[in-house]
């Protein structure tokens, strides 16, 4: 299942750790954008680059001699990464910082849809330049590869509407089943959870968050825990019969991954993501998506 209201849709993060100070807040225009259709090339420099581009030299990063910067994502994951409905263009926050640091580095962007689950061995076996799929940098993550941070996400758990489960944290949930993405951050805090309940929870795991979500809305599993933003949209588009449950407190950063060789690469790409916040692209991106509370400091 793909998300459908994918055009122009509102979401607001007032602050990670309290929902009811959420108020309405951007609206995105698909007719406003440059899209990069997934696993084709979009050429970067159509509009002015970001302030200070042309200071980043690549000239010693081997992935980018060919003038393209591809990436794994798993696009189905809005409004992170997602598809425009009925096409195969991929769109949401991942995507325009990207494609707003290729239009720095001065480089093409190009977007691979790849499974979460092996979308670092797929990194590590050179399928592409870089992970760009709202990855959560943790200990194990960097002990495989390298990731630049470029936002602060928390989580929220998503529940049938009127919260039949009284689920109020993530103790609440023992006992009971949480459907999940495989290979996410969620999964491991489920996991870490369940080593604290006096009933185990049943973990139920899916390729992607909108099977999870499915799971959920059909009465499969009590609970589906995801990304705050994604469960929060997931949320909103559920003509009222899912609802969003406080997220948790403790956001923590996403990141570009790249190979452990990669250093060139890493660092060029450190420096791009600095030049669009110079240049106040990365806020105006987040603004847009209504994300302004994500960014980094």
């Amino acid at each position: 299942m793909r998300y459908s209201k994918l055009g122009r849709f509102t979401l607001i993060l007032g602050a990670l750790a309290l929902v009811s100070a959420l108020a309405l807040a951007a609206c995105k225009d698909d007719d406003d954008k440059d899209k990069t259709p997934a696993a084709e090339e979009t050429p970067a420099g159509d509009e002015t680059p970001a302030d200070g581009a042309d200071a980043i030299d690549i000239s010693s990063v081997p992935e980018l001699e060919d003038g393209v910067l591809s990436a794994g994502s798993d696009i189905a994951y809005a409004p992170i990464e997602f598809y425009i409905e009925g096409t195969e263009t991929p769109d949401g926050v991942d995507v325009d910082i990207l494609n707003a640091i290729g239009e720095a580095l001065g480089v093409q962007v190009e977007f691979i849809n790849t499974g979460f689950d092996g979308i670092i061995p797929a990194l590590q076996t050179e399928d592409y330049d870089v992970i760009m799929s709202a990855m959560t940098i943790t200990p194990e993550r960097t002990a495989e590869i390298d990731l630049v941070p470029y936002l602060n996400v928390g989580q929220g758990v998503l529940v049938p509407a009127g919260n039949p489960g009284n689920i109020l944290g993530l103790e609440d949930l023992c006992g009971l089943t949480v459907a999940v993405q495989l290979g996410t951050i969620q999964v491991d805090i489920l996991n870490e959870q369940n080593a604290q309940c006096d009933e185990q929870m049943t973990i139920v795991t899916f390729d992607t968050n909108p099977l999870a979500v499915e799971d959920l809305r059909t009465g499969g599993s009590d609970a589906n825990f995801a990304d705050f933003p994604v469960a929060f949209l997931d949320a909103e588009e559920s003509d009222g019969t899912l609802e969003l449950v406080e997220p948790a407190p403790n956001p923590q950063p996403y990141g570009i991954g790249v190979r452990k060789e990669s250093t060139e690469l890493k660092d060029v790409l450190a420096d791009a993501v600095q030049a669009i916040k110079d240049s106040g692209t990365y806020d105006e991106i987040l603004a847009e998506w209504g994300l302004e509370s994500t960014a980094l400091p």
